[in-house]
């Protein structure tokens, strides 16, 4: 699915609101890290917040949906192994 509409000058403008382009912006969205990486709370709201002010938000939605995983603190985050998904 081309999710190119939702950007404007690399940013995001709007969250799809129908679940199929949702899923593919945050297949896009994942691809922003790296497997068998370790990343800090900050170093995730670094990476989203350079594309999209509300970086929470896709925070929750990569660990809801379990393209992120974090450990029971939120202080260390990783990509979900692509068999685990």
């Amino acid at each position: 699915m081309d999710i190119t509409g939702f950007f404007k000058d690399g940013r995001l403008q709007v969250i799809p609101r129908k679940q199929k382009a949702k899923d593919a912006l945050l297949d896009a969205l994942i691809d922003r890290f790296e497997f068998g990486r370790d990343y800090t709370e900050k170093e995730v709201n670094e990476v989203l917040a350079a594309v999209y002010d509300d970086y929470a938000i896709l925070r929750r939605y990569l660990v809801d949906t379990g393209r992120l995983e974090r450990d029971p603190y939120g202080r260390h985050y990783w990509r979900a192994d692509s068999n685990d998904e």
